[in-house]
């Protein structure tokens, strides 16, 4: 038998962690049960930082704590899946293909940036969705300093208000001043097109994210958006013109495309449609996790966010429930009743919420405290040690606060 996971980020890598941990358990062998792994990269990509400087240093490996695990690694990107046949095709680095088959699929694709097709967006846009997008930013915020300070060379805009956006923005005024000095006055201006700054967050934290925003003399415009840009800046849906020479994109994320290929009903953002054991009902031997999954969290009506926490969790029972419909035993329900927020705030700080009302428990330097050691620790891959890996998989206290 044969368990096959496409992806690598967090809901890929705690989908064959917990599928292990089950097999495990369960005293089946490697052979009786394999559990493949698909990515271009053996390597965890921690997306959640990319805002941050150096983004190159911002990837862990996977490939020891993965043969630690017992779980077979396949570079490459996967390119088709047959559902009918259970095959996927998987293209290499070198250009060959190969193909795979499986008894149970998990698909935790991810998501990618949604990117309008806005006049100048392709050419000029940044953004910090991928690695490759951070470093691009990375190393054009350095050539700045080779360029005269005039025309918005010193003038960032961020495309949308939302977690992202904020992220993005807030850090943005120390790392102008790292590369182009201390002296050097940054503007960094927000567009949102709702009414509000961070509307998705409710009016809970706002105010301290406005109160932070403030501090840190960041600009909003919210009720416009980006109509078009060039090199030299953009302009807004409110006929504004901003001279700039940095434009960051964060506005809306999508399921990655190959979802699209899963005969099954999508919602508005390109994500499967799962039951509570993560299944795609209406393709047999299809999970769905993470970015690529719409689930619910509860019988509240809350559904899991396009986020690291929930992908997390998310992969934890999708890989162990996988495994489980293999091995003959019971699955897990999904479930995450528990959900936090630590919005970064630059220098200013950050805010730690609790629960889907957001209620606000950590400002300043206390919140930030705890946003560095989920950055740096909690979010991070266990060790590579084979009991220490299985046991961070079990699905019910995976990402429990």
């Amino acid at each position: 038998m044969r368990l096959v996971i496409i992806g690598a980020g967090f809901a890929g890598m705690y989908a064959a962690l917990s599928a292990a941990r089950l097999r495990d358990i369960q005293g089946a062998s490697p052979d009786e049960l394999e559990i493949a792994l698909i990515a271009p990269e053996p390597t965890l990509v921690v997306r959640p930082r990319l805002y941050e400087a150096k983004p190159e240093t911002l990837t862990a490996p996977l490939l020891d704590v993965l043969k630690s695990i017992d779980v077979v690694y396949v570079q490459g990107s996967a390119e088709t899946i047959d559902t009918k046949s259970r095959m996927v095709q998987v293209s290499t680095a070198a250009g060959t293909r190969k193909t795979l088959s499986y008894d149970r699929l998990v698909v935790a694709t991810g998501s990618r940036l949604f990117r309008p097709n806005i006049p100048g967006l392709a050419e000029h846009g940044f953004s910090v969705d991928s690695l490759d997008d951070a470093i691009a930013l990375d190393r054009h915020l350095h050539s700045l300093a080779d360029r005269p300070a005039r025309n918005g060379r010193d003038t960032i805009v961020v495309a949308g208000g939302g977690f992202t956006g904020i992220e993005a923005a807030t850090e943005m005024p120390g790392r102008l001043r790292a590369i182009l000095g201390k002296e050097t006055r940054p503007r960094v201006i927000i567009v949102e097109r709702n009414g509000a700054i961070a509307p998705d967050m409710g009016a809970g934290p706002r105010p301290v994210i406005e109160d932070a925003l403030r501090k840190l003399g960041v600009e909003t415009r919210v009720g416009a958006g980006v109509s078009s840009l060039n090199e030299t800046g953009v302009t807004l849906s409110n006929g504004e013109r901003i001279e700039a020479e940095t434009v960051v994109w964060a506005a809306g994320i999508r399921a990655a495309p190959l979802t699209q290929q899963i005969p099954a009903e999508r919602d508005n953002s390109g994500r499967l449609l799962v039951d509570q054991d993560l299944r795609v009902t209406s393709v047999p031997g299809v999970f769905a996790t993470g970015d690529a999954a719409k689930a619910a969290c509860d019988d509240a009506g809350n559904f899991a966010l396009m986020s690291c926490q929930h992908a997390t969790r998310m992969g934890a029972f999708a890989g162990n429930n996988a495994a489980a419909e293999l091995l003959g035993v019971p699955t897990k329900p999904y479930h995450q009743k528990a959900y936090v927020t630590c919005l970064d705030l630059g220098e200013a700080g950050a805010v730690f919420t609790r629960g889907w009302e957001r209620k606000v428990e950590m400002i300043g330097d206390v919140a930030k405290k705890t946003k560095h050691e989920i950055n740096t620790v909690w979010i991070y891959p266990p060790r590579a040690e084979r009991a220490a890996a299985l046991a961070s998989a079990d699905p019910e206290h995976v990402t429990e606060v």
